[in-house]
């Protein structure tokens, strides 16, 4: 009986030189198709091509580069399939009514969000963390959707990844000057749609959890006046699953009324996603159990919450952040 490793040659040897890319690969192809599922799919798709090829890797590039081929071209027939990802605030303007009921649009392509425990990069450097988180936020990735597929392919290779542009013109099966004129071309068109950098605040920061606290006091307390000193003036909220979000504190707040109920309604725990804080949220049924409804991703700023982005994806959600579908703190008990 012919044992697996032995299938391809140097089958142990590439498990061994290629699983410590795998956490960066898993970024790469989140950060192309804005879907952590889908960018887990291809990450796996990545090793097995590269499994039943590396019989034939002949070394002439890093076996990083080699990875990297695979996985962008991968990426790039996946993306030949499908339009963009989107989050409420790239389909339209800010809704006018927040006392409006909410409709889902099951229709969209809706962007996920990935948890940091997933591709948080293991190296203990602060700046190699910093600009990861930097380069994993969910507005750059909202943003990296507007450019075409080569182009998000050039602008991510080589700006976020610092591959040179020869090795970038290799992995593409094109010219240094063709990937250099799309490097420009995207770097235009991501100026006109990507929000300013530099501005948020590390999640690591004292003031952002002292933020997060007061977000999910004011949430757990049905305490709209401390929802009201968490966030700026000029605050948004969007609701993924429905092309309905809304700007300004007022307006927020004046939404939230119908969301936040009693005290007690809402339970949440502390999380982080795309290099954000975030919080879990459990909502309290019938039966006053506390079960998962979804994950809010905060952008919190020197001025306080700027955005709050919510996915209403459930338990099954919950989950990839490692999180049980009961809150495990709420004990069954009578609303009064």
């Amino acid at each position: 009986m012919t044992d697996r490793a032995d299938v391809v040659p140097g089958a142990e040897e590439f498990s061994r030189r290629a699983e410590p890319f795998r956490r960066e690969l898993l970024a790469h192809c989140y950060r192309m198709l804005g879907s952590a599922h889908e960018a887990e799919d291809l990450v796996q798709e990545t090793y097995l091509r590269a499994w039943r090829s590396y019989g034939t890797f002949e070394g002439r590039a890093s076996l990083r580069v080699w990875l990297y081929r695979i996985a962008t071209n991968a990426c790039l027939t996946a993306l030949a399939q499908r339009g963009r990802r989107a989050l409420p605030s790239g389909l339209g303007g800010p809704g006018d009514d927040p006392d409006a009921p909410l409709a889902a649009d099951p229709d969209v392509a809706w962007l996920q969000p990935i948890p940091d425990t997933l591709v948080s990069p293991e190296s203990q450097d602060p700046a190699v963390i910093t600009a990861a988180r930097e380069n994993l936020r969910l507005a750059l990735i909202a943003s990296l959707q507007y450019l075409p597929p080569r182009q998000r392919a050039v602008l991510i290779l080589r700006e976020v990844l610092a591959f040179p542009a020869t090795e970038v013109a290799a992995m593409l099966d094109t010219t240094t000057a063709a990937v250099k004129s799309a490097l420009q071309r995207a770097r235009a068109r991501l100026e006109e749609v990507a929000p300013e950098r530099g501005q948020i605040s590390e999640p690591t920061e004292p003031k952002v959890q002292a933020l997060l606290e007061q977000y999910i006091a004011g949430f757990e307390h049905a305490d709209t006046t401390a929802l009201e000193r968490a966030l700026r003036t000029d605050a948004a909220i969007e609701m993924v699953g429905t092309r309905t979000w809304f700007a300004g504190r007022g307006t927020c707040l004046r939404y939230l009324a119908h969301v936040i109920g009693a005290p007690g309604d809402w339970r949440m725990i502390p999380t982080r996603a795309n290099g954000q804080p975030a919080v879990a949220a459990y909502h309290r049924d019938g039966d006053g159990i506390h079960r998962a409804f979804g994950l809010g991703v905060l952008t919190v700023t020197d001025g306080g919450i700027g955005r709050v982005v919510v996915f209403g994806g459930g338990p099954d959600l919950i989950a990839e952040f490692g999180l049980p579908p009961v809150h495990p703190d709420a004990l069954p008990s009578t609303r009064r």
